[in-house]
């Protein structure tokens, strides 16, 4: 029971901490009525941090070492902040919002960029981690 718990909290703290770093984005990032930043820079940040975090627990005993569980782990971050930082739901009605005036090519920029470019980020993040992990071994 107590396991339990402690899943639920790990979420909750996580996705507290991702929700309000996603509304922060927005309010400062979305100055244009008429294309959506905040969300696209919430969705390829929150990917990028999901490839850090995936790749730095993949390559290195350091949550283990600090005495968190993987579960754990993958409760707050992937869970609990990425999936509160991140959204697909804000992204399908900014979408919709954008074909109902007819505004083709900004969503379909939108949805290329945000699935595109998530990839990417998440790709660059995991690269990235990988290089400097190397170099500390080197």
């Amino acid at each position: 029971m107590r396991v339990v718990l402690y899943s639920y909290l790990f979420v909750a703290a996580g996705g507290a901490i991702g929700a309000m770093a996603r509304f922060a984005l927005n309010v400062f990032l979305q100055r244009d009525v008429e294309f959506p930043w905040g969300t696209l820079a919430a969705n390829l940040l929150g990917c990028l941090a999901m490839g850090v975090i995936a790749q730095f627990i993949a390559s290195t005993n350091w949550f283990n070492d600090a005495g968190i569980i993987p579960d754990q782990y993958r409760l707050l971050f992937a869970v609990g902040f990425c999936g509160s930082f991140t959204t697909l739901s804000s992204m399908i009605l900014e979408l919709n919002t954008m074909l109902q005036k007819n505004e083709i090519f900004y969503s379909f920029s939108y949805l290329v960029g945000t699935l595109v470019g998530g990839f990417a980020c998440f790709y660059f993040g995991v690269v990235c981690v990988r290089m400097l992990l190397q170099s500390q071994i080197s």
